[in-house]
């Protein structure tokens, strides 16, 4: 069987090439969408990361006065710190020697609960803190006036930019924030929930020593849900009778 070839008049073939080209077009330009979709999701998935447990490392300068030294040898004081964290509620674990301290606050509820291990003695101490408790630790500050200053920095692995604010007494500090990621609100430093990003380097007020801490690294990682309940075993202290206990520190 011989087949026949059709010819179509050059009008016919005009309207076919037409027709291709404009599904060709339509085909390119649904193709170009999709394509600009996956780079703008993946883009602001990088951008916007929830990250709803793990571990934070800090690197930490001290900023302490003439008098503070004298009290305090800073050599002597740990360099980093790691938070744990799941949810709202962080925890910071530290070795005393004798003692092991164990901080866990719920920076949304703004209550936390201090326990103390002291093997030697058999002896487990626990103390919970209202946000009255939380905040004479840190000196009563509020902080207002955050700008934006556009200059930017990579800390941690992270793209940051610096922000400027003051607290109620007229002090200037700064900030640097990252919107790379995102952590649980708990977990912000206190009185920068404010800001629209993630502190990765900023300072902290605690009993009236200041420090500098800036984010080295953070370790995505499954972590139980914590709680402030005082666990099993441990004696129910204040506050007060904590500090007495480490001579009024």
């Amino acid at each position: 069987m011989i087949s026949k070839k059709v010819l179509l008049p050059l009008s016919a073939k005009r309207k076919l090439t037409g027709k291709l080209i404009i599904q060709y077009m339509f085909k390119s330009i649904k193709t170009a969408v999709l394509v600009a979709i996956l780079i703008s999701t993946a883009i602001i998935a990088k951008a916007q990361k929830v990250i709803n447990s793990g571990t934070i490392t800090y690197g930490i300068e001290y900023v302490l006065t003439e008098d503070q030294k004298k009290q305090v040898d800073p050599s002597v004081l740990p360099s980093e710190s790691k938070v744990e964290f799941s949810g709202d509620i962080s925890k910071v674990q530290i070795d005393m020697g004798a003692a092991m301290l164990k901080v866990l606050t719920d920076g949304v509820a703004k209550k936390a609960l201090v326990l103390v291990d002291i093997p030697m003695m058999q002896k487990q101490y626990a103390a919970q803190m209202t946000k009255e408790d939380i905040e004479k630790q840190s000196g009563s500050f509020t902080f207002t006036g955050f700008k934006a200053t556009g200059e930017k920095q990579t800390i941690g692995g992270y793209n940051a930019e610096k922000y400027t604010y003051q607290d109620n007494n007229g002090a200037n500090y700064e900030l640097w924030v990252t919107n790379d990621i995102k952590l649980p609100a708990g977990v912000h430093p206190p009185g920068l929930s404010a800001i629209q990003g993630t502190p990765v380097k900023f300072s902290n007020v605690q009993d009236g020593f200041k420090t500098v801490l800036t984010l080295k690294n953070i370790k995505e990682s499954k972590i139980p849900p914590y709680s402030l309940d005082v666990p099993k075993g441990y004696e129910l202290k204040t506050m007060a009778e904590l500090r007495a206990m480490r001579g009024g520190q």
